[in-house]
């Protein structure tokens, strides 16, 4: 009888997952895939929501129901070479880790609980979601709580390549895109006209001569800056995209106030139309170590041979339910590298246990809340 929780039926699983195009906004034939396979198992109530999350609501007790979600969607284009490689202990390819992985391993719990016919004590959701990647600005985890609320008793987020760690920290981020309109012209007969890649340059340096404290860990990023006609030419438009990090509320809300405050003296002080918008906010927040929900996780991970669980902060859909309040985690399947480029890889030994650990968490965040 085939083990459910071995590593290379769920390898396999993810590359059949992997081998489908899904970038952010793009998800909808991996949204159809998933559906597709909990709609296979007689214990799923398999439904979709208009912005293309796919939920398999499993019926149970009258406890608060466990969520359990993965995201579909992956930094890559469409027309991304989706190729496969194997090397002995490892296996390449873009979005594998991140995250088809993880919704591999979703659809392996509700095949798991279908076979064994395991009735949970408050209800189940398994949600692979959608638009969590870059501008996609955690819309569908945002939708996800919009619907099942502040019933869900605790949330347990899936990427990949997170194995060992346990995310209880939500990073918090602000982007912005700058865009500057200027005269331009030609660069010896025009000599003087307004140049927008100018604009947005010397903003750029005093955006980067701010001061980021390292407590808490704050980051600031300039991502792009594109725009002008060609070399002998006096830009007239140019944008820049800027993303601002902190797993601190309050300083983050600090930094991105400095920054408004230097766009908006650029607004004043430029010959030309200077314009802003803030084009993704992911909310920060956090449960303590001592949360039963962690001790739960780093519990899961000891019993299947991993010592050494590393309490971490990031940027998953995790942000959140931690930002309202509740208590949610992110944990991983395995292990992994060269996430967001195309010779990503994950690690398969490791695979096997990790859904040992993701079996534990799940069910056994009933037991706490009672």
């Amino acid at each position: 009888m085939l083990d459910m929780t071995d590593g290379k039926h769920i390898l396999e699983r993810a590359i059949d997952v992997q081998q489908i195009p899904s970038p952010t906004f793009e998800e909808h034939e991996r949204a159809a895939h998933v559906a597709q396979s909990f709609d296979t198992m007689e214990i799923v109530d398999t439904q979709m929501d208009d912005s293309g999350n796919v939920y398999a609501h499993i019926a149970g007790g009258n406890d608060k129901p466990i969520l359990v979600t993965a995201h579909l969607d992956t930094v890559f284009p469409r027309e991304t070479d989706l190729t496969i490689q194997r090397h002995k202990e490892r296996v390449y390819g873009p979005g594998l880790g991140d995250n088809a992985l993880g919704v591999a391993a979703l659809i392996t719990l509700a095949e798991i609980l279908n076979v064994s016919g395991w009735c949970p004590p408050g209800d189940l959701w398994l949600v692979a979601n959608v638009a969590e990647e870059g501008l996609g600005d955690l819309q569908g985890m945002r939708r996800v709580m919009g619907k099942l609320g502040n019933h869900v008793g605790a949330t347990i987020v899936l990427e990949g390549t997170a194995f060992g760690r346990i995310y209880n920290r939500g990073v918090g981020s602000q982007r912005y895109l700058i865009q500057a309109k200027a005269a331009g012209g030609h660069p010896w007969e025009n000599l003087g006209s307004s140049n927008a890649i100018h604009i947005l340059v010397e903003l750029a340096r005093r955006i980067t001569n701010l001061h980021v404290p390292d407590r808490p860990q704050t980051s600031l990023n300039i991502g792009r800056i594109r725009g002008g006609t060609s070399i002998n030419t006096i830009a007239q438009d140019a944008e820049l995209e800027l993303d601002l990090r902190s797993d601190d509320r309050k300083t983050l809300a600090q930094i991105s106030e400095q920054v408004e405050t230097m766009i908006n003296q650029t607004i004043s002080d430029a010959d030309a139309s200077v314009t802003f918008e803030v084009c993704g906010s992911r909310p920060s927040g956090q449960i303590q170590e001592q949360h039963p929900l962690v001790q739960l996780a780093i519990h899961a991970l000891q019993q299947v041979g991993c010592d050494k669980a590393k309490l971490d902060a990031g940027s998953t859909d995790a942000n959140i339910p931690l930002s309202q309040d509740l208590p949610a985690i992110c944990i991983g399947l395995t292990t992994g590298g060269n996430q967001h480029r195309p010779d990503e890889f994950i690690t398969i030994e490791p695979i096997a246990r990790g859904m040992k650990q993701l079996l534990l968490v799940a069910l056994g965040a009933y037991h706490w809340m009672e």
